[in-house]
């Protein structure tokens, strides 16, 4: 089978690779559907983010979605030929953190395509099968491979308490943040704006039902969430930039009392804030890891068209083209490719 190998940064090499076998409780996986990440272009580009180094040869690739090719004689609720999306994280099932429910908090979990694990960049895939999801027919493999994302934004907007009658600011308007606000909407919010520094990025917030939006590159966030507001601030401000300007201009469009939720991955790990107001404002700042049990929830709200994602694509690329992609995929005005890999 080929693979798609990120050998140094900025160079794929097209490899070829064994075909896997799945385990009694794995199934195979005829991947179809490979969506790509704003983290992977950042390996692709730095090779590391964070503390996560790609020190040899990796796979990228986390948001997927294919065909089962064969079962592990132990699953008994997949069979060939069923169409899935897979969850890209396997935890230990055994900590505290497992145990509770939130295993996306899991130390020892196993995420594709974080170093030294390999994503799904591949033709064929084993996984286990009960982190393996039907789609129903209503649901394309393109969308369904965008249950990642999508799951990103269900576990911020619960995170962040995002509720009925609830003002929303989303900071950054890449693909989490679109999906942050159509999440939002899902969970009851009656305003949602959106700022970015891209005019193009913006307008695709508007054409998605945005109530308003800001280009901060050129006005002052603080200004005009007061004229939206009345000077009241926004009920919860979900930062999905990573921009420390933002980070940082989150505190004061919320309102007294409300929450900021962080989910953008800054390029520092330090970035002042001030405590003060957060304290003196009784703030609630909460920080918000991937997702853990979304996965069908997910699922649901596409097979029931009250997310679209689809609407997110702006192309979809061969595998034997999966340098042109990325490279494409790092223009300003694009919001999310994809990988064809069958």
């Amino acid at each position: 089978m080929r693979a798609a190998v990120l050998t140094e940064p900025g160079e794929f090499a097209l490899e070829e690779r064994p075909r896997p076998e799945p385990g009694p409780t794995e199934v195979l996986v005829a991947l179809e559907r490979v969506g790509i990440c704003g983290s992977d272009v950042h390996y692709y580009d730095h090779g590391r983010i964070g503390d996560y180094v790609v020190e040899d040869p990796l796979v990228l690739g986390h948001e997927s979605a294919g065909v089962v090719a064969d079962c592990g004689e132990a699953v008994t609720d997949l069979e060939p030929g069923d169409r899935v999306t897979l969850e890209p994280g396997i935890p230990c099932r055994r900590c505290e953190h497992c145990s509770s429910g939130h295993y996306n908090r899991c130390p020892e979990v196993t995420f594709m395509a974080t170093p030294p694990h390999d994503g799904a960049f591949v033709e064929y895939l084993t996984w286990p099968a009960d982190f393996v999801y039907r789609l129903p027919d209503s649901v394309s493999l393109a969308e369904g491979a965008l249950c990642e994302p999508l799951s990103v934004c269900l576990h911020v907007c619960e995170r962040a308490g995002v509720g009925v009658g609830d003002s929303v600011l989303v900071t950054g308007a890449g693909p989490i943040g679109l999906l942050a606000m159509a999440v939002a909407r899902v969970r009851g919010a009656t305003e949602v704006y959106v700022a970015d520094v891209l005019a193009a990025k913006l307008e695709r917030a508007l054409e998605r039902g945005a109530d308003g939006v800001v280009n901060v590159a050129d006005d002052d966030l603080e200004t005009a969430v007061d004229a939206w507001t009345d000077g009241r601030g926004v009920d919860v401000v979900i930062e999905a930039s990573g921009a420390p300007s933002a980070i940082q201009g989150s505190l004061g469009a919320v309102r007294t009392g409300g929450t900021v939720a962080f989910v953008g991955l800054a390029p520092e790990a330090e970035i002042p804030l001030d405590v003060l107001e957060i304290v003196t404002r009784e703030l609630d700042v909460v920080g918000t890891m991937r997702f853990a049990n979304t996965y069908q929830t997910a699922v649901s709200l596409l097979a029931d068209g009250r997310v679209d994602v689809a609407g997110l694509i702006d192309f979809e690329a061969p595998l034997a083209e999966v340098t042109a992609a990325f490279e494409r995929s790092k223009r300003e005005a694009v919001v999310k490719g994809m990988l064809t890999v069958g």
